[in-house]
């Protein structure tokens, strides 16, 4: 059975790193699942303030994990404490890499690699779902369902921009293979004449 305590402050800290970490998904999100959030300049908006928003995730998050470290009192020799808490320290280790990144200087030093670094976003995501609703299993708080909802939609959301971005993929690549034929047999039709 499910109970309903009341929220402490570490989960409402945690619920506010969820969603500034949700509004850091966003831009690309809103840009290629409902494209004509273009005209409304809030994809531009967000992006413009992505990194800003990131990082106060990760201050968001780091109190979240410090009040529960003092809640739960943990013990960090004991090594069944990382496996217990595996999730919160992946995520907290995830969003450290990122906002430690978050800035001018890595972008021209990582290149290429800043890039690929950035998206640990993603197993991100789907660790935030398995934190919560493991962490909040039979204790649940009036901000869990909230919680679970965000992350849920914003996954989804994902998942359907990725599925959008591999159909144009395919569109584009069948339409160079069109226009390859198309060349082929003009080049062969030349050479008849």
């Amino acid at each position: 059975m499910v109970t309903i305590d009341e929220p402490s402050l570490a989960n409402v800290l945690g619920l506010m790193a969820l969603v500034s970490y949700s509004i850091t998904l966003l831009p690309t999100i809103l840009r290629i699942v409902f494209p004509r959030t273009k005209e409304t300049g809030i994809p531009k908006l967000l992006l413009k303030h992505r990194r800003s928003i990131g990082i106060i995730s990760f201050f968001l998050a780091l109190g979240h994990g410090l009040l529960m470290i003092q809640k739960r009192n943990f013990d960090f020799f004991d090594i069944k404490t990382f496996w217990i808490y595996f999730q919160g320290v992946s995520i907290f280790i995830i969003f450290t890499l990122l906002s430690i990144t978050s800035n001018n200087w890595s972008v021209k030093k990582l290149k290429k690699n800043w890039k690929q670094l950035h998206k640990l976003t993603y197993p991100a995501m789907v660790i935030l779902i398995w934190h919560i609703s493991d962490k909040m299993s039979g204790h649940w708080t009036y901000l869990t369902p909230i919680s679970i909802f965000a992350i849920s939609i914003i996954t989804v959301l994902f998942i359907i921009r990725l599925w959008i971005e591999h159909q144009n993929k395919q569109q584009k690549n069948s339409t160079k293979v069109v226009k390859a034929e198309l060349a082929e047999r003009s080049t062969s039709t030349a050479r008849l004449k």
